[in-house]
């Protein structure tokens, strides 16, 4: 990874690109490793039954973030962004979430670096309106976020203290 700007020409203006490819595909990974953490920080028990104020657990809020990224990672590839049956699929455990989970991060793996430039700038018609490519990759994000930080509120109200977040960049 460099630190060297590249830059791309658009409507024929030279534009800085603020992170290569590979460099969004390190960020958006580094938050998948960081929300794992956070579920396997939850005891067993309380992942998919603990809430706060009538809020879903955190294993269907993890479900949700997977859910979104999964399609984003699809529509990004494709360009198909036909809402999906968002209730197929649901886990019912830790492990049935984190093998699904596991198998979405190594597809990120080989399939975001597939996703052709050109993709990020245009515009893509989604359930929710129409967006550019960096804003429907950069909304999945925010979303895990979102979700995350639910889950960082719920480990703390059971006594648990959750994952550290710059540790969100290690392996």
């Amino acid at each position: 990874m460099t630190n060297t700007p590249e830059v791309e020409v658009s409507g024929g203006i030279a534009q800085p690109v603020i992170l290569s490819p590979a460099q969004f595909l390190e960020h958006w990974q580094g938050h998948r490793r960081l929300t794992r953490r956070v579920i396997l920080a939850f005891p067993e028990d309380q992942l998919f039954s603990y809430s706060i104020g009538g809020m879903r657990s955190f294993g269907m809020l993890a479900w949700e973030i997977h859910q979104v990224s999964e399609f984003t990672l699809k529509g990004m590839r494709t360009d198909d962004w036909a809402m999906p049956d968002w209730s197929v699929g649901t886990p019912q455990d830790r492990a049935e979430l984190l093998k699904a989970w596991d198998e979405l991060t190594a597809r990120f793996e080989t399939e975001l670096p597939q996703v052709v430039p050109a993709f990020y700038p245009q515009m893509h018609t989604l359930p929710w309106g129409e967006m550019s490519g960096w804003a429907a990759a950069i909304y999945s994000i925010d979303n895990e976020i979102h979700h995350r930080g639910q889950g960082y509120v719920y480990l703390r109200a059971l006594g648990t203290e959750p994952p550290e977040f710059p540790s969100y960049m290690a392996p």
